[in-house]
């Protein structure tokens, strides 16, 4: 029996992609759409795959209600996010949140909600296997490297910085050095900036670099380094396509799941 998802951000450019992927599959049904632009409009028509017979609603709430909805796909912005997630949470139907931003207390108010009300919610910083396996490769590689810089480059339009991706990935390798020596994974030598943020922010003692460019989609390099040698993984989206096999395996799995699971990693290893 087909699973019965309402995508909100369907107008955008990954709710589109969300839209295509899942009028291709037979055991995933689109049944509702929303967002706050081309309402109106048939969701398939803007996915450019043609008509589907879904408007694009205004209101995620009137869409849920009674819609028979079992998932929510969520890819809009951070300043709306948490509203959609508690809106699907009341409705009693599972979320898959691929919208990025948010804060280590917005995802314990998430799990609180979500197991109250026995619902699932997965947030993925990254849906693309190639990401969730760099991460993977990352936390192997922590063992080894004490020192190690991210970059990560994505299109002007990305609003938040820098990515979820690039903050799992310090949080994975932060992990993995967690018990070794301060003088293992802190640099010693004290540095200036003659330009303020030059070397980026920090977390967990891991220089972080954003970049904002037309022409790349998503892409970081985890860059580690020891005396005469450097390894780096790399992971490049060149098209949102390449999310898709993770937000459909997200729609599959969200039934069972009660409360939050933060990242595709749990469903892959």
């Amino acid at each position: 029996m087909a699973i019965n998802v309402v995508v909100n951000g369907a107008a955008g450019r990954m709710g589109r992609e969300v839209v295509k992927a899942i009028a291709q599959t037979d055991d995933i049904l689109l049944i509702g759409a929303s967002d706050q632009v081309n309402i109106g409009e048939d969701a398939g028509h803007l996915a450019g795959i043609g008509p589907l017979g879904i408007e694009i609603q205004g209101s995620l709430r009137e869409v849920l209600t009674g819609s028979g909805a079992e998932v929510m796909v969520d890819f809009t912005e951070p300043a709306s996010v948490m509203q959609n997630v508690h809106t699907a949470i009341r409705a009693g139907v599972g979320a898959v949140i691929g919208t990025t931003g948010l804060t280590q207390a917005d995802l314990e108010d998430i799990e609180r909600a979500a197991s109250t009300e026995n619902v699932g919610v997965l947030v993925a910083p990254n849906f693309a296997i190639g990401a969730v396996l760099m991460m993977h490769f990352a936390k192997e590689a922590a063992r080894w490297f004490p020192h190690v810089e991210i970059i990560e480059l994505h299109h002007e339009r990305k609003k938040d910085a820098p990515s979820g991706t690039a903050l799992k990935t310090a949080e994975i390798i932060g992990r993995s050095w967690a018990g070794r020596g301060a003088e293992e994974t802190e640099n010693t030598i004290e540095e200036w900036e003659s330009l303020p943020g030059a070397r980026g922010g920090q977390l967990e003692g891991i220089h972080i670099h954003s970049v904002r460019l037309p022409g790349f989609v998503a892409h970081q390099e985890v860059i580690f380094g020891l005396p005469g040698q450097t390894l780096t993984l790399r992971h490049d989206s060149t098209d949102r396509e390449s999310f898709m096999p993770g937000v459909l395996m997200g729609i599959r799995r969200i039934k069972d799941i009660t409360g939050l699971v933060y990242g595709l990693d749990k469903l892959l290893f």
